[in-house]
C-alpha cells in the first residue's frame, strides 16, 4: 500500500525558519534508511504558505487566494510518499523519524485501483496506466 506522510507546519516553519545542519543530517540519515528499505518513493520540504496560493472552486470562476494562511495546525510543511505493507508498518517507521517535541505527522493511505470498485472501468484503468507510463518515462 502507498501511504502519504504529511509533516504538519509549525509557527517556526511558517516563519521560514530552516533546519540546522544537525537536523538536516539526521533527516538525511533517516531518508537513507527509508530508501535502502524500499519504503521511500518521494519526499520534499515545502516553503511557508507566505509563498503559496490556494484556488477555491465554487459558483462562478475559481478564486485565487494568496498566502500566508492562518491555522498553522492545518498546514503542511513537508511530505513523503511511502510504499509499505500496512499502516502499522508506516507507523513503526515514522516512530523512528528524528522529529523533536511538538512535531505532528499524519499518515494517510493512498487510494488504489481496488478502492474505486466498478466505477473504475477497464477503460479508465487503461487510461490511468497510460498516464502513469508517460510520467515514468518523463513525458
Amino acid at each position: 500500500m502507498k501511504v502519504m506522510v504529511f509533516v504538519k507546519a509549525t509557527p517556526a516553519t511558517e516563519a521560514g525558519q530552516m533546519p540546522t545542519e544537525a537536523e538536516i543530517r539526521a533527516m538525511g540519515a533517516f531518508n537513507e534508511q527509508l530508501v535502502q528499505a524500499g519504503i521511500m518513493l518521494a519526499g520534499e520540504g515545502l516553503h511557508p504558505t507566505s509563498r503559496a496560493r490556494r484556488v477555491s472552486f465554487g459558483e462562478g470562476a475559481p478564486r485565487v487566494i494568496d498566502g500566508p494562511f492562518a491555522e498553522t495546525r492545518e498546514l503542511v510543511c513537508g511530505y513523503w510518499l511511502w510504499q509499505v505493507r500496512s499502516l502499522d508498518e508506516a507507523t513503526e517507521w515514522l516512530t523512528r523519524a528524528p522529529f523533536g517535541p511538538g512535531a505532528v505527522v499524519e499518515l494517510r493511505p493512498v487510494f488504489g485501483p481496488e478502492d474505486f470498485g466498478a466505477a473504475f472501468t477497464p477503460e479508465l484503468q487503461a487510461q490511468e496506466q497510460r498516464l502513469r507510463d508517460r510520467i515514468d518515462s518523463g513525458h
